[in-house]
């Protein structure tokens, strides 16, 4: 009887450590591009293993590819967490295909009701990313509540540190509002509409986002703007480009018109908060023109 109860206590304790072992174990993200990862990996600290898919900047995302080892990181994923609005249409396609109970999945547009049809660069919008780092912080401490207090903490460190780029998008509102500038595609969009700028030649970056041809009359239009100087900058998609584009940025330097380059990843070495305020700073300069 006794050496029965004793191998009870033994498995019950061998239980314990696995378990333990298991809990010790960090929460296993995939996001699928690498400003997610960057959030995800802020607010989860030691307690997470964060790895992102769309991190090349030299790719155009819009033309990305899922490989096998895609496939693999998505299956073995207890959390993860992708942009939507047909943003990223191929995850959807991933998750499909390795359905599992246990796979928590945050979507960004869900969070701020954006969808299908709208224009799905939505990171590029203040209010976004807050949503996000909420939801993965409660989705952590639910995961993990013995850390509970630590996702709430660098939750509000996050939260803290985005004030200083929505100080630069006030100061930048209250010095440029109504000013028009133009762009090759919509990536930089909400942010423009944070900043209260007029944005001209919209269904020619439609037209650019859908892979779809411009049609002749939104090229000449656009290229008129930039030959009367209409606009003070064009705001350039370095990732999405090709010979249209091209020329529109060719027309800007013969007018001496500023050309401010964004992207669609987060460039190596910076987190999503330095990307931002690099971004609005250089607008900010080109807006403000020569000597500023």
């Amino acid at each position: 009887m006794r050496k029965f109860a004793l191998a009870l206590i033994a498995a019950g304790l061998a239980s314990l450590v696995s378990n333990a072992g298991l809990a010790g174990a960090p929460i296993e993200v995939v996001a699928a591009e690498n400003f997610y990862a960057d959030i995800a990996q802020q607010i989860g600290g030691p307690e997470v293993e964060v790895v992102s898919i769309l991190n090349n900047p030299n790719q155009d995302p819009h033309d990305f590819e899922a490989s096998p080892s895609t496939a693999r990181q998505i299956a073995d994923a207890e959390l993860v967490v992708y942009s939507g609005a047909d943003y990223d249409p191929w995850i959807a396609s991933l998750l499909s295909a390795s359905p599992s109970e246990a796979r928590k999945v945050i979507v960004a547009a869900d969070l701020v009701h954006r969808q299908s049809g709208d224009n799905p660069h939505i990171w590029y919008d203040p209010e976004t990313m807050p949503q996000v780092a909420a939801a993965l912080a409660a989705e952590f401490a639910s995961r993990d509540p013995a850390h509970k207090a630590d996702y709430e903490a660098r939750l509000q460190s996050f939260q803290a540190s985005l004030q200083p780029v929505l100080q630069k998008i006030a100061e930048m509102k209250q010095k440029h509002a109504g000013d028009a500038v133009a762009a090759t595609e919509p990536v930089f969009g909400y942010m423009i509409d944070a900043l209260g700028y007029e944005m001209r030649n919209q269904s020619f970056q439609t037209a650019v986002m859908n892979d779809t041809e411009p049609s002749a009359s939104d090229f000449a239009a656009f290229q008129e703007d930039l030959k009367n100087r209409k606009v003070k900058v064009l705001i350039y998609n370095d990732q999405v480009t090709d010979d249209m584009t091209d020329r529109l940025k060719e027309l800007a330097l013969q007018s001496d018109i500023a050309i401010v380059g964004v992207t669609e990843t987060l460039p190596a070495g910076m987190t999503y908060q330095s990307w931002m305020m690099d971004e609005l700073t250089r607008l900010d300069k080109a807006m403000s023109g020569p000597g500023s």
